[in-house]
């Protein structure tokens, strides 16, 4: 079964004071050039990376470590997510629309 990407969402470029620091870490994240990364933290709220969910949670925790707002969001239901909270946690991945059966992860998670 095919797990669900999950994107690392921008949703804040932090302090002015601390933009180098998150520009560097969005190149670290993404692989973009200094210039490119300067100019996606013009762009927020948006989504610099679709990956697996292991990933996406590091990255976020990279990001907000540099200052910046960062949440996961999933790409089947929607969902955002703190990093390192999980489908199946406090909050669940399942949109008001469709059932936590639907999504793979969620499923893995209440298996548990």
């Amino acid at each position: 079964m095919e797990e669900p990407k999950y994107g690392v969402l921008l949703t804040g470029a932090g302090e002015a004071d601390r933009k180098p620091d998150v520009v560097r870490a969005l190149r670290s994240v993404t692989g973009l050039s200094a210039w490119r990364s300067s100019r996606l933290l013009d762009s927020v709220p948006l989504v610099v990376l679709e990956v697996s969910l292991g990933v996406a949670e590091d990255a976020a925790r990279l990001l907000e470590a540099a200052g910046a707002g960062a949440r996961v969001r999933c790409t089947w239901s929607g969902c955002v997510l703190a990093p390192g909270s999980g489908p199946g946690g406090e909050q669940p991945c399942t949109p008001p629309d469709r059932s936590a059966q639907g999504c793979p992860t969620a499923r893995r998670s209440l298996r548990r």
